[in-house]
């Protein structure tokens, strides 16, 4: 098959080499992270920082890669968890920066333990700051709660839109005002929203005057406002400098710190997943390919959002031999999408999907004894480091322990 270079965002960093010479060696599947993507996120999350003041967090929900967390804090100002096994890891392999947490609701026996590792804590409901909250206080932590400013700004995606109707995140004005009452209300140090997913500034600023509209009378006096995930940041076409406008604006008004807790934007185009072609045929008017990653295993987003993952060397200009990509599992649909090849593939070639550092490695499972991909560090020196493997016992004592 003809090989092209592919300048396209997701491949900036192999412009420059032969990819498939350069992975040709490692077993496949395999998650391959790229510190020189890393380092150029890192570098525009910290100009935001240094610019404006405000402090961005790593969510690990998207990205819980500890290996890396070393590089990762020269960046940000600590790390974001949704429940007590991230902010414990937060706490243990980001040592000295800050761990906040959020989660819809705190388990009664895990509370005190999450008090041992988190800084900021935020409830999901005026229930839970009430009943919580004094204890979070009393341990010395920076408490407060997250609101549903009712104003989405997604198209499509309802599984990813917190201010869907029905959306079990964040309270409502209506719910403040009805359960708030004074005593509660002065525990509180900030408040959180989260509305975007991989979108643009415009959209924050019409999700902060929603916020500010809505919840105005509220904020002064507070000590810090976290604005939420899904901020592309490190995208070529973000919008940095209205960013930065709002930033000021929110904290020059209300004497506040702004948080930020991206996750994708501190890996975004730093990551690849790369796999072999096991067989080819055809079916109708389709060329199929079999490979031996998966959708559903290794790449779950790509069947949730849905949406088609970029793929090294594909849909550029001339292409027009189209292939449909799906898994060896016997899930139907799991199927990674379809793609315009300079013409066939064939068994044992190597294809090499971009963007695959958020979303993967930590939402990777191994539903039909699906073999977890190892995951390796391509330096910048372009040598590779095998950070973790996996094999069958991971799949069996997942499952269980007992032994005959």
């Amino acid at each position: 098959m003809t090989r092209h270079k592919d300048t396209r965002a997701p491949f900036r960093q192999l412009a420059n080499l032969d990819p498939y010479s350069l992975f040709a060696p490692i077993k496949t599947p395999s998650f391959v992270l790229d510190e020189a993507g890393l380092i150029d996120d890192g570098e525009i999350l910290k100009k935001v920082q240094e610019d404006t003041g405000c402090r961005i967090l790593l969510a690990q929900k998207a990205f819980s890669n500890f290996n890396l967390y070393p590089l990762l804090e020269r960046y940000v100002a600590g790390t974001e968890a949704s429940g007590l096994y991230e902010a414990r890891l937060g706490k243990e392999e980001m040592p000295g920066k800050e761990v906040h947490v959020f989660c819809g609701a705190y388990r009664e026996e895990e509370f005190p333990e999450i008090l041992e590792y988190a800084d900021h804590i935020v409830f999901n409901s005026v229930h839970q700051l009430r009943k919580y909250g004094p204890f979070a206080k009393a341990k010395g932590k920076s408490v407060g709660l997250r609101i549903n400013p009712e104003c989405s700004t997604q198209v499509g995606h309802d599984i990813y839109n917190p201010c869907a109707p029905g959306s079990r995140l964040g309270v409502t004005l209506s719910n403040f005002e009805k359960e708030m009452d004074a005593e509660t209300l002065s525990l509180l140090d900030g408040i959180h929203f989260h509305t975007l997913c991989q979108q643009n500034s415009p959209d924050l600023v019409t999700t902060w005057n929603a916020v500010e509209r809505k919840f105005g009378k509220y904020l002064p006096g507070l000590k810090w406002i976290n604005f939420g995930g899904g901020h592309h940041i490190t995208r070529d076409d973000y919008d940095i400098p209205l960013l930065e406008q709002c930033i000021r604006h929110v904290m020059e008004t209300y004497h506040v710190m702004v948080y930020l807790e991206p996750g994708e934007a501190v890996v975004l185009n730093a990551g690849y997943l790369v796999t072999k072609v096991l067989d080819t045929f055809d079916n109708g008017p389709y060329h199929i390919a079999i490979l031996d990653t998966s959708a559903a295993c290794h790449m779950p987003d790509v069947i949730e959002m849905p949406y088609l993952p970029p793929l090294y060397d594909t849909d550029l200009e001339g292409y027009n031999y189209h292939i449909r990509l799906g898994s060896q599992t016997c899930l139907s649909g799991d199927v990674i999408g379809d793609y315009r090849f300079a013409g066939p593939l064939k068994e044992n070639d190597l294809l090499i999907f971009g963007d695959m550092a958020l979303y993967t490695t930590c939402k990777t499972n191994t539903f039909n004894g699906m073999p977890l991909p190892d995951i390796l560090l391509l330096h910048q020196d372009r040598s590779i480091e095998k950070l973790a493997s996996f094999g069958y016992e991971d799949f069996k004592y997942r499952l269980g322990r007992t032994k005959r």
